[in-house]
């Protein structure tokens, strides 16, 4: 942790900051505390889990300027002052990205919070402004996002990098990382292999029962939000309304949907009973899980994982609550997951979201490989596939 020392004292500002609580008290600490990387990103984690539970907003600022950074160090001190003149002591400031990118969460924004955030951006600018030469200042892009999502300026909503914090954890070190990818490729690359006669068998029994492609493409939404295209044997129709699949889902993540309403739901997550889109031989590909198969290269190209949440689509991810969202930031999407090994289909939305988080939490090469070795069994029982 690096500290700077401040010797001029800072003043409140105008009476809109002084009635927002978020302009500086008259006395100033001797030094500026300058976290690095790894306890600001420890720090962050610790913020938005305690904005999970109380949804009391809070925002994130960033201070981007490598090559301002590497070119002139000697601006760290001058930055850290101005920056740390228009916070608070429950405020935290540091390295987002050791040497390249500075943060600051502001706690408590309140419930103003997109206004209250924007007005200590604003005034940390003005700062800076009366600190730094106009050139240097013009070097220095800030960005600002405000926790949770709902909270948050729509406009923002689209951008990942601001989920920094979620790439620290255990599952998410270097090594685990590594283990993981290396296992994912040797296993994937395998089974395409010795599986490549079924694979074959399985494109020409599509072909020769209904018109249209073999494989069916369709954009889902990946790790940090990236997406990529999901790969599947066809298994409807083609040029069917999806509309009837969207529908069912803004209803079951909303909880609108009952067990059995209409004979297509059974509490079922994201598969319509009798889904009339479905093709003879695709309801028996949907019933083996065959369909999935392709997937492997997902996981080959580094898209997927072999065992990780499943991916959703866009229109879904729109009807995600915050805490849902987590099944999406925190690890790669997977071919099969907790949730398809205790029970498919048959879980709720939000029990699938709780055990794609538990995975995440107790995550081990061991886990992946004991979930690999249930999924045959739920497979063969077609127990909640459909």
């Amino acid at each position: 942790m690096a500290t700077y020392p401040i010797t001029e004292t800072r003043a409140y500002g105008s009476a809109r900051e002084r009635s927002t609580g978020f302009a500086a008290p008259d006395r100033t600490p001797a030094v500026v505390e300058l976290l690095d990387e790894r306890y600001f990103v420890r720090m962050l984690r610790l913020e938005r889990k305690r904005c999970e539970r109380s949804h009391e907003p809070f925002a994130l600022i960033l201070f981007e300027g490598a090559a301002l950074f590497e070119a002139s160090a000697e601006i760290i001190p001058d930055l850290a002052r101005g920056i740390s003149s228009c916070t608070r002591e429950t405020d935290v400031f540091g390295w987002y990205e050791q040497g390249h990118v500075l943060g600051l969460i502001v706690s408590q924004v309140g419930t103003a919070a997109c206004s209250n955030a924007g007005l200590v951006s604003a005034r940390i600018a003005e700062r800076l402004q009366e600190r730094l030469p106009a050139e240097l200042v013009a070097q220095l892009k800030t960005r600002v996002r405000v926790f949770p999502e709902e909270s948050a300026d729509e406009r923002a909503t689209d951008d990942y990098t601001f989920y920094r914090d979620l790439s620290d954890g255990h599952y998410h070190q270097r090594k685990a990382r590594g283990a993981k990818r290396a296992f994912d490729v040797f296993f994937s690359s395998v089974a395409l292999i010795a599986l490549s006669p079924v694979l074959l068998l399985i494109a020409l029994l599509i072909k020769c029962t209904s018109k249209g492609p073999v494989l069916f493409r369709q954009e889902r939404v990946g790790r940090f939000g990236v997406p990529f295209t999901f790969l599947k044997f066809r298994s409807m129709y083609v040029n069917n309304d999806p509309k009837i699949h969207q529908e069912y889902v803004a209803k079951l993540i909303s909880g609108q949907l009952s067990a059995g309403k209409e004979g297509k739901t059974n509490g079922t997550t994201f598969k319509i009973i009798n889904d009339p889109r479905v093709t003879p031989f695709g309801r028996f590909l949907r019933k083996s899980s065959l369909d999935e198969l392709p997937q492997l290269i997902n996981v080959l190209k580094g898209e997927m994982s072999l065992v990780g949440p499943r991916p959703p689509l866009p229109y879904e991810f729109e009807q995600y609550r915050t805490w849902h969202k987590r099944r999406v930031f925190e690890v790669k999407p997977g071919i099969t997951g907790l949730w398809q090994v205790m029970g498919r289909s048959k879980t709720t939305f939000d029990e699938m979201v709780r055990l794609d988080l538990s995975y995440v939490r107790s995550w081990s090469l061991g886990l992946d490989f004991r979930i690999l070795m249930e999924t045959p069994r739920a497979v063969l029982s077609g127990e909640g596939a459909y």
